[in-house]
């Protein structure tokens, strides 16, 4: 089947004029490919094929809106039918639910291993999801991020802050900026930490607060654990978590070094779209479950970061 598969979270819920998703279907139809899309549940497994119910969408056009959003109508899509269509067949599947990698992320990965020993490229590979956990392999290269702890026990998480001063604590499972906490060195402390917990229940992530983050949150884009694009986000006014990307970001010194090591770690995993945040030359996270901000990123600064990412999977030209 000539077209690309998009296992998605349902349609109505992406936003067409932002989502990174979205992005990624419009360079895919502009290259001349239909565009089919399922969601998880709708995967199967007959006599050792996957197969999935589909649908065929037409992205509707858009134009690029001023700022980090796209003008498109509020229905972005036209649905051009539905049809039970073997998964393999396809020229390419994205793989672009948003985590947490709960288990019902986990079975679709497994179910898209089998795509992948069809011989059908899958993005981003299912085994490199499950090896690089987004929140938790920045851990693995220490030296290249700030102060962090991870742990249960709110007494031990208070002992951190205490040495930090202050501390960003979020669920090891999270996303969007849900349930993150901005925990300060006073009394608060103990009992913020033991709601972040659940009472000693769940881990967290708590990393030393950077101030410096007023002047930019830097989301690198990555293709194939190479940089081809860098923007700026910062905190709100009212809000101490990061906003949407505002102004182009100068690549420097620390992050191609927090690059030469990472690239070829997502390399070697079939990480092909990876989005990583910097803060002052340090690593905070590793996004590839369900990389996002490259739309965005298009509308404000005029880059074509998703054309340049389909264009590779196809080695096309740049549309």
């Amino acid at each position: 089947m000539s077209g690309v598969l998009f296992v998605t979270d349902p349609l109505a819920g992406l936003q067409g004029d932002i989502d990174a998703s979205v992005g990624l279907m419009d360079a895919t139809q502009d290259l001349g490919f239909d565009i089919w899309c399922c969601g998880p549940e709708e995967l199967a497994v007959v006599d050792g094929r996957v197969c999935a119910r589909a649908r065929r969408i037409r992205l509707r056009p858009r134009v690029a809106g001023g700022d980090h959003r796209w003008i498109v109508d509020s229905t972005w899509w036209d649905e051009l039918g539905t049809a039970v269509v073997d998964v393999a067949s396809f020229e390419v599947v994205h793989l672009r639910i948003d985590p947490p990698v709960d288990t019902r992320y986990l079975h679709t990965t497994y179910l898209l291993d089998l795509i992948e020993q069809a011989g059908t490229r899958v993005i981003n590979r299912p085994e490199g999801i499950r090896a690089m956990h987004e929140k938790l392999v920045a851990l693995q290269f220490p030296e290249l991020c700030p102060p962090t702890y991870v742990g249960a026990d709110p007494q031990a998480l208070r002992s951190f802050v205490r040495s930090v001063g202050t501390a960003v604590v979020k669920p090891v499972d999270g996303f969007a900026g849900i349930g993150v906490w901005l925990v300060r060195d006073d009394r608060s402390a103990i009992a913020l930490l033991e709601s972040a917990t659940h009472g000693g229940r769940q881990h967290v992530i708590a990393q030393q607060f950077l101030p410096t983050v007023a002047q930019g949150n830097k989301r690198l884009f990555l293709l194939d654990g190479e940089i081809v694009g860098a923007v700026l986000r910062r905190p709100a006014v009212d809000d101490f978590r990061i906003g949407p990307p505002v102004a182009p970001a100068e690549i420097d010194d620390h992050d191609r070094a927090i690059v030469a090591v990472l690239g070829p770690v997502l390399r070697r995993h079939g990480l092909v779209i990876a989005g990583l945040d910097v803060i002052d030359g340090r690593l905070i996270e590793v996004n590839v479950t369900c990389p996002g901000g490259m739309h965005k990123t298009d509308a404000l600064l005029g880059t074509h970061l998703n054309h340049t990412i389909v264009s590779s999977l196809f080695r096309g030209a740049l549309v």
